[in-house]
Parts: structure tokens; C-alpha cells; sequence
């Protein structure tokens, strides 16, 4: 089971067996639960024979599966794929902030500038009544 998250964790990759249920459950170590800051849900991708558990966090899953995805098919596997995840996963965030912030700034110039033609099409309703 490899972790992601960056701390003296990362710097290895630790191996550990865990027994499964007969009702296909496992119980993650509690250092490794503790490490993650986990709470109730983890992100399970299968790709390439291989189950990636992490963390389910509103930023970093948004496109998990399409970045592992993609470095699988680039021919990353076992821990470059880890550490390559870590690199490209750690990119979206920014990425996004900045898109939205364009966005926002151009929603900004746009309602200052913007006439709602309502009126003109339909006329004014007070002075009609």
C-alpha cells in the first residue's frame, strides 16, 4: 500500500499485507489513516492490475483518474507513477485557481458592461399598467 501524502512519508514507499474480509473489507493501519487525514471516504481507482486508494479531498480528486490515466499511458508504473501523480496532481490546483480567477474577471467586466435589453423588447411594465 503506498501513501500520498507529502511529509517524511514520501520519501519511501512502505509495504504492508492487509487481510480481507469475507464481505471484501480491509481496515487500513491507523498510521497510515492517521498520515492521510483521512475521515470517511477514500478514491479506489483500478488501472493496470493495480487499486490506488487516496484521500478524497474536493481539490485534489477532481481529476485523479484522468492524470493517472494519462501517466499510464506514457508507460509510468509502481513508484515513478507515484511520484509523477504526486508532480502532476500538485499543478491542478494552481491551474484551476487561475482559471477561475480569469473567469471571475471576466464575468466582473462583463456585468459591468452589460445592458439587459428586457425593457426595450417588452417595454416597461409600470408605465403600461
Amino acid at each position: 500500500m503506498a501513501i500520498a501524502k507529502s511529509n517524511e512519508m514520501d520519501k519511501h514507499i512502505e509495504k504492508r499485507r492487509i487481510t480481507i474480509s469475507s464481505k471484501r473489507q480491509i481496515t487500513i493501519p491507523a498510521k497510515y489513516f492517521e498520515a492521510l487525514g483521512l475521515d470517511k471516504e477514500l478514491e479506489c481507482i483500478y488501472s493496470n492490475g493495480m487499486l490506488i486508494l487516496t484521500p478524497t479531498r474536493r481539490e485534489d480528486s477532481a481529476f485523479a483518474e484522468e492524470i493517472l490515466a494519462d501517466l499510464i499511458e506514457q508507460g509510468y508504473s509502481d513508484e515513478k507513477l507515484l511520484t509523477e501523480f504526486r508532480k502532476m496532481n500538485r499543478r491542478i490546483r494552481p491551474a484551476v485557481e487561475k482559471l477561475i480567477d480569469e473567469a471571475d474577471e471576466i464575468a466582473k467586466l462583463a456585468s459591468t458592461d452589460y445592458a439587459d435589453p428586457t425593457d426595450d423588447i417588452f417595454g416597461d411594465e409600470e408605465t403600461e399598467t
